[in-house]
């Protein structure tokens, strides 16, 4: 008798996402189990529903990666160019974050870790606001308003991300094809999305460029 091949949930919901954001709900849990290389039936085993299985897959990260770099270059190197590869990193995890957002409320869903005062996006505003305090208070950058910069930077990046978004081409009314691989390829290789980033940088450091 064949083994059941062992996998793990994570390769589930990873076959489950794939699936999802290529064609929205409609994505059959047959095709995410063939993408898994498992039976349909052992899905089932591990999430009761497909929208158990739904909510999981569009779940969001634990930790933003680029919040980890800002340790890293925290009053470290060329503080321009450290911007320019932080503000990419913001620009590549929202172009993964963005699409899953956009597939649960799609749903009639919500992360409650995405409302409130202490929502997600609203934790890592605050900590890019303190990177910048640090690097204000180092003397490598302008003194300034910092929660101001900080909502500017993010409201420019995710904007960035948000039009990208929704100028994908739709082939039904609730979702485009791959629209999250598609949408995360483009931000993550595009030289176009590097010049706008550089560009931003610029602009920005016109007015906190240190004296």
């Amino acid at each position: 008798m064949a083994r059941t091949p062992k996998i793990t949930n994570q390769q589930i919901l990873d076959a489950a996402r794939e699936v999802f954001l290529q064609k929205g709900f409609s994505g059959s849990t047959l095709e995410i189990a063939q993408r898994a290389g498992i039976s349909e039936a052992s899905i089932f085993k591990r999430f009761a529903t497909k929208e158990d299985l739904f909510f999981a897959a569009m779940g969001m990260p634990d930790t933003a990666p680029w919040i980890k770099e800002l340790e890293v270059f925290c009053g470290k190197g060329d503080l321009k160019q450290n911007l320019v590869a932080i503000f990419l990193q913001i620009l590549d995890f929202y172009s993964v974050v963005f699409p899953r957002m956009m597939m649960l409320r799609s749903r009639g869903m919500d992360l409650p870790e995405m409302r409130g005062k202490n929502a997600k996006p609203v934790q890592e505003l605050k900590i890019l606001m303190d990177f910048l305090e640090q690097e204000m208070n180092q003397g490598r950058l302008r003194s300034c308003d910092a929660q101001a910069l900080a909502h500017m930077i993010m409201g420019a990046l995710m904007n960035y991300v948000f039009l990208g978004q929704i100028s994908s081409p739709m082939t039904s009314p609730t979702h485009s094809p791959q629209m999250g691989i598609e949408l995360h390829q483009s931000v993550q290789s595009s030289t176009a999305t590097r010049l706008f980033v550089e560009n931003l940088v610029e602009i920005v450091w016109q007015g906190i460029a240190p004296h």
